[in-house]
């Protein structure tokens, strides 16, 4: 069956061109669009939608009050049409918090050939979205503390075009695998997370739960540029450990969470004792950058059986073959289980390659990483 859309933005050229976007795919039907949630709600009871693309800013009622309603009344997947300014950062960490699952980013200017040229991100954001459980929230969001954003300017839609145009890369195209890593064992770990879809949340449930000897954390969440370090304050604000947007020479150290900045890939590098990321540029891998596969293989390398692997709820295969080369040098590796996914395409595929220790549901993560603090 073919997923169902509702479009809601105030601007009609993005109605539209969206309109004209998703009514090529064989497998999307857009079954209205409306200028603000209101007209949306309307047309809503009238037939519901699988999957709701939503702006922020609209007159009567902004996307966010509407997205917290819907996810009270009957949670709909819902991807996110966001500006990429501060504001709308923020918010849009908000709305994600809120139960949202995507984001898609969009210029002030040229929004017809951005949406055009990034047809496929599009695509991709609505069919992960339909594939997701979708739950009523816990609890109230929390509250956003304000972050400044990322210090990334490349255009909208380069990353999109690229997509397009891109084959799709191994993490050969960023670093060679080891081969045989013969890291002798300390007590210092690393743990080494890679998510995408349902990620924010995953994350905002882990974090927070971890103690200040928390071994150094290094994550890869899918997510534009100039959202990750919103995202990564927001997290610092709720968490007892620091957790920041990755620089390059930043040290791995206990009580830290690095998050690979939108737009880049983050690798860990050892010298000597000490470990520390390194935050380059590239093409995309995996058709995606940061690329979880290019994080874990570097992990790998640098660190083996001293890193702790995890895969996290998200759709497509990134990270899957990284993954199974960090259990191959002895490393501990976890993938999340179906049941506590949102989407459950990434651990899925790790597991398939034989590339997981143990599948365990999201609860159980924060209480593993405890232990290893305590060890």
């Amino acid at each position: 069956m073919a997923i169902k859309v509702m479009i809601v933005d105030d601007s009609a050229v993005v109605r539209q061109v969206m309109l004209d976007t998703l009514s090529k795919a064989s497998d999307i039907v857009v079954i209205g669009s409306a200028p603000d949630p209101i007209f949306a709600r309307e047309k809503m009871q009238k037939e519901w939608p699988d999957v709701i693309v939503l702006d922020i800013e609209m007159p009567r009622m902004d996307g966010l009050t509407f997205l917290k309603q819907i996810m009270i009344e009957r949670p709909t997947p819902v991807v996110i049409c966001s500006s990429l300014t501060e504001k709308g950062a923020e918010i849009t960490m908000q709305a994600l918090s809120a139960g949202a699952l995507a984001i898609i980013t969009k210029p002030s200017l040229g929004i017809r050939d951005f949406i055009q040229d990034s047809a496929s991100d599009l695509l991709h954001a609505i069919r992960a979205a339909s594939m997701a459980r979708m739950q009523r929230p816990r609890s109230s969001p929390r509250a956003l503390s304000p972050a400044s954003p990322s210090s990334q300017s490349s255009p909208a839609g380069s990353v999109m075009q690229e997509r397009m145009s891109s084959p799709k890369l191994s993490a050969d195209a960023i670093l060679q695998a080891a081969g045989n890593n013969t890291s002798i064992q300390t007590t210092q770990k690393i743990i080494a997370i890679g998510t995408s879809t349902g990620g924010t949340q995953a994350l905002e449930s882990i974090l927070p739960e971890l103690p200040k000897t928390s071994p150094g954390i290094v994550i890869v969440q899918h997510m534009p540029e100039k959202f990750t370090a919103t995202f990564a304050a927001r997290l610092n604000s709720l968490s007892q450990i620091e957790v920041r947007e990755a620089k390059s020479n930043d040290r791995i150290l206990p009580g830290l969470a690095l998050i690979a900045p939108g737009g880049k890939h983050m690798l860990v590098k050892r010298n000597g004792t000490q470990y520390h990321v390194d935050v380059i540029d590239g093409p995309l891998v995996s058709r995606h950058r940061p690329s979880v596969d290019v994080l874990f293989r570097s992990v790998a390398n640098a660190a083996g059986r001293n890193a702790v692997g995890f895969i996290l709820t998200g759709m497509g295969d990134d990270g899957a073959k990284g993954l199974k080369e960090l259990h191959e040098t002895g490393a501990r590796t976890y993938a999340q289980d179906e049941a506590s996914c949102v989407v459950f395409g990434m651990p899925k595929e790790a597991i398939k390659l034989e590339a997981t220790d143990e599948i365990i549901a999201l609860e159980r993560i924060p209480e593993l990483i405890s232990k290893l603090s305590n060890r």
